[in-house]
């Protein structure tokens, strides 16, 4: 595997009013590395701006997946509760600028979305799916650690709060019809059919009103993020487990973790 597959990438292209984000590291099913987070941080800030991008699309490269996660090597480095913290706040930088986009955005879903895809999926104002796809946060099953409180709400505004505790507290990953019925997913096609359903969604937010779009998606935003509890100390207690650390270990080492609950 070279540099590149090993960090991966996020490209962006603007065609005729659509801006296209790809996540490009299919040989790990895209789970998202730091330079991918700082990547998509700069894309979303150049696109806020630009007058001339109608809607913003979001899609997985390889089609086995939108994006699994973030890269669990990566917590290696992790020595305590704060380094958790810092991490939760990072991301949540990064995926309140995708939600704060002033245009219409559309998660191109095939596969895979779990954890940190979850969440990115999320903060989009629209998903489409194919057929299979699945969607969920195993952490309780995989790594140990939590979600923001900012994460958790977008989360359950979309699923409700018993999906989202059967994803958190059961490590349930979720079917495309489920997704499908609770609303999440706008429409669900075969896999041949999505770059149709696509080209017709983003023809559709494209000859409406943008200034309307805009400023009622952004109304949406601010009921969901009102008053936001704080959450350090929760992640602070996840992050610095004995826990977590067993997840990371063990996921690195290619065996089941072993929870003591400490």
């Amino acid at each position: 595997m070279n540099e590149s597959d090993t960090k991966g990438a996020v490209h962006l292209a603007i065609n005729a009013g659509v801006a296209s984000v790809l996540f490009d590291r299919p040989s790990a099913r895209n789970a998202m590395t730091w330079s991918m987070y700082e990547r998509l941080n700069q894309i979303c800030e150049q696109l806020k701006t630009d007058l001339s991008v109608r809607v913003v699309t979001f899609r997985g490269a390889g089609g086995q997946a939108f994006v699994a996660g973030t890269d669990i090597e990566q917590f290696t480095t992790f020595r305590s509760g704060e380094d958790g913290v810092a991490y939760e706040k990072q991301i949540d930088q990064c995926i309140a600028r995708l939600e704060s986009l002033p245009m219409p955005t559309v998660a191109v879903i095939e596969g895979w979305t779990i954890g940190g895809g979850l969440a990115i999926a999320t903060a989009c104002d629209f998903r489409i799916a194919t057929a299979g796809s699945r969607f969920g946060v195993p952490i309780a099953k995989t790594l140990g650690n939590c979600l923001s409180v900012a994460n958790l709400s977008r989360l359950s505004a979309v699923f409700g709060i018993p999906r989202v505790k059967r994803m958190l507290m059961l490590a349930e990953v979720l079917n495309t019809e489920e997704a499908l019925a609770c609303g999440f997913l706008l429409q669900a096609v075969e896999a041949g059919k999505i770059d149709v359903l696509l080209d017709t969604l983003c023809e559709r937010l494209g000859a409406l009103a943008s200034i309307t779009q805009g400023v009622s998606k952004e109304g949406l935003r601010r009921l969901v993020s009102n008053s936001l509890p704080p959450d350090e100390d929760l992640i602070r207690q996840c992050y610095g487990s004995a826990d977590f650390r067993e997840g990371v270990i063990a996921f690195v080492g290619k065996r089941s973790p072993v929870w003591t609950g400490k």
